[in-house]
């Protein structure tokens, strides 16, 4: 019924930037809560930042001020702007999206961030 797909994810030095965007397709509406997550290894999947109901956007303790969610006018497209990227913020990173047909996940991309 939904579908994500994620890109924009690669390879960095420490201080650089990059921009991931997930696309979503399907039945979907602007007032589905969509945002990001990531997974490191030996860690648990956390939040990066997630936009809600009503326009609210959250962000992960770890990437406020460094990160920025959007969203496009079509509410199709959700974009995670990285900036001041640091070794620490490598991972896999998920595009997620909550639909009255629940929770859709998409395949991740890797962020990897050098010193």
């Amino acid at each position: 019924q939904v579908q994500l797909v994620e890109s924009g994810g690669g390879l960095v030095l420490a201080g650089g930037s990059l921009r991931l965007s997930c696309a979503a397709s399907g039945s979907i509406s602007s007032e589905n809560a969509m945002g990001w997550y990531r997974q490191a290894p030996g860690r648990q999947r956390e939040l990066v930042a997630v936009l809600a109901h009503g326009g609210r956007i959250t962000y992960g303790d770890s990437v406020k001020g460094r990160f920025t969610l959007s969203r496009d006018g079509a509410k199709n497209t959700v974009s995670l702007q990285m900036d001041s990227l640091k070794p620490e913020d490598t991972a896999i990173y998920y595009c997620k999206i909550v639909t009255i047909w629940g929770v859709t996940w998409g395949q991740g991309t890797q962020v990897t961030v050098s010193s």
